[in-house]
């Protein structure tokens, strides 16, 4: 970032650089980011969790869709630092995403042969928080939520699937959002005019719904039941 040298491959390597040059660049010496081991080590985790709790299973049906899902995964991680950074979901990162939703659907489909709930799930989903996400921008003239947030709510609903899963995703997202933001906005480091990303918020409610989605629906139908 100081002195814009080109980083070779064992400069890259995530967290060991960091630490083998301790937190500095190797060319000028100036410090070098605590935010970027943890990234790295915020992706991998991500990386082990999806592992451990992995829905689909572990034989022809569920690699394939997982391999895409670290994918997803690193595209996800991408996203939520750039809008936290600079309050913006970028196109080049967005669209990329959204065909590859396109793909892990139909690859889920053919692997598990009903390609028809697959599809109906896709559009299901596609509608929900979409529609929802682009009514919100147009009513508000983009002042409750933002485009990019929009792009991102249309790769989303495909990719969980089905209009509960994708409830599931706004609520989650907003309790996140709301965790977070109230406390700031108590201690004033925020104000309730304030604008913050809510891109992070839907990408880790994403994750959630996307590997433990089912369960927390089992759950909390049991407590009627």
């Amino acid at each position: 970032m100081h002195c814009h040298h080109t980083l070779a491959w064992y400069d890259l390597l995530p967290v060991v650089s960091w630490l083998s040059l301790r937190g500095r660049c190797r060319y000028c010496q100036k410090a070098v980011s605590w935010q970027y081991p943890v990234v790295e080590l915020l992706t991998a985790a991500t990386f082990i969790g999806s592992y451990m709790a992995w829905p689909y299973g572990w034989d022809g049906a569920g690699i394939t869709p997982f391999g895409l899902w670290l994918v997803f995964l690193v595209g996800f991680m991408a996203l939520a630092v750039y809008d936290l950074r600079w309050m913006e979901l970028p196109n080049r990162l967005v669209y990329p995403l959204i065909v590859l939703a396109v793909v892990q659907v139909l690859v889920k489909a053919a692997a598990y042969q009903d390609l028809q709930s697959a599809v109906a799930g896709a559009f299901w989903g596609f509608l929900v928080i979409g529609g929802l996400f682009y009514a919100l921008f147009q009513i508000s003239g983009g002042k409750w939520i933002g485009g990019g947030d929009v792009k991102l709510a249309f790769m989303i609903g495909p990719l969980v699937g089905g209009p509960v899963a994708s409830l599931l995703v706004i609520f989650l997202a907003s309790c996140l959002g709301s965790l977070v933001s109230l406390p700031l906005i108590a201690r004033k480091s925020l104000k309730a005019t304030s604008r913050i990303p809510f891109g992070p918020f839907l990408l880790a409610a994403t994750v959630v719904v996307y590997t433990y989605g089912d369960r927390i629906a089992d759950w909390y139908t049991s407590m009627f039941l």
